[in-house]
């Protein structure tokens, strides 16, 4: 099975966050504070738990990698990282260990 969490942090009006079973989708949205921090990880428990699921059930992480607001985009980025060393599991596409090449613009 697989199991995709998408974490889109950029949008100081809203945090998205949402699961992919198998190609069907589903995903909750919630205003931030200025604890947006705070906000994510139990945005992603509450989804995960809605369907019976856990973090080691996850097979890979999409985060939103931008434009958007600096703080917003460094938090979703910073937790998909972080649950994508933990568990082993590719972040965008990327395997865990396998370098990315830096793109200035």
């Amino acid at each position: 099975m697989k199991i995709i969490l998408h974490i889109d942090t950029s949008n100081n009006k809203e945090i998205v966050i949402g699961l992919e079973i198998d190609g069907k989708k589903d995903e909750r949205r919630q205003v931030p504070n200025h604890r947006r921090g705070q906000i994510v990880i139990p945005m992603i428990q509450s989804l995960l738990a809605d369907h019976a699921l856990q973090l080691k059930d996850l097979t890979a992480i999409n985060v939103h990698a931008g434009p958007g607001s600096f703080t917003g985009l460094r938090v979703g980025i910073t937790i998909a990282n972080t649950l994508g060393q933990l568990l082993q599991i590719p972040v965008n596409g990327k395997k865990v260990g396998e370098p990315v090449d830096a793109v200035y613009a």
